[in-house]
């Protein structure tokens, strides 16, 4: 698989959760686009509003007119997000889209460090945490960029339904 970078997205404002939306559907739709757009995220941040005296919290776009998307940037992939409803280009000059930079992405909390792990694809391996915990299970795929692992787990008597977890949810066997 090439290495993925992410990638700024200029779209009409207020159309930033479409956007994202329109292109993980697609994505949906073509499973090999799946390999090649990782994550499609709208960075956003929790501000706290006082209105006629009453507090509450509120999620605040930190970049409107802006989505990020982690991506293989190749002709199919740049074909599918520019021509998204409500896209307008890539962030860079002409139609260039150039990627975020490691120190760029550290600010928006995005982990771009890689993660080692002691399992592979075929490995038994025991859920040590959340809804699952104590579920074992024999991992069908390891997605390194969001740091997650699919199991296999048995729901009713020979009917298997696939999980994902992060890699801090789950520990190798023997």
């Amino acid at each position: 698989m090439a290495e993925t970078k992410w990638y700024v997205v200029h779209t009409y404002s207020g159309y930033e959760n479409k956007v994202k939306a329109d292109i993980e559907k697609t994505i949906e739709n073509n499973k090999a686009l799946a390999e090649q757009i990782l994550e499609v995220r709208v960075p956003v941040e929790d501000v706290v509003e006082i209105k006629n005296g009453n507090k509450r919290t509120v999620q605040r776009k930190l970049f409107p007119g802006y989505v990020l998307v982690n991506m293989d940037m190749n002709d199919e992939t740049w074909y599918v997000v520019r021509n998204t409803r409500g896209v307008t280009g890539f962030v860079g000059p002409g139609s260039k889209a150039v990627p975020l930079t490691d120190a760029e992405m550290k600010p928006l909390g995005i982990r771009t460090d890689s993660v080692s792990i002691d399992f592979a694809e075929g490995d038994s391996i025991a859920v040590v945490a959340g809804v699952w915990k104590d579920t074992v299970g024999v991992v069908r795929k390891i997605d390194y960029n969001k740091q997650t692992v699919t199991i296999k787990v048995e729901l009713f008597q020979g009917s298997e339904t696939p999980v994902e977890l992060s890699f801090a949810e789950v520990r190798k066997l023997g």
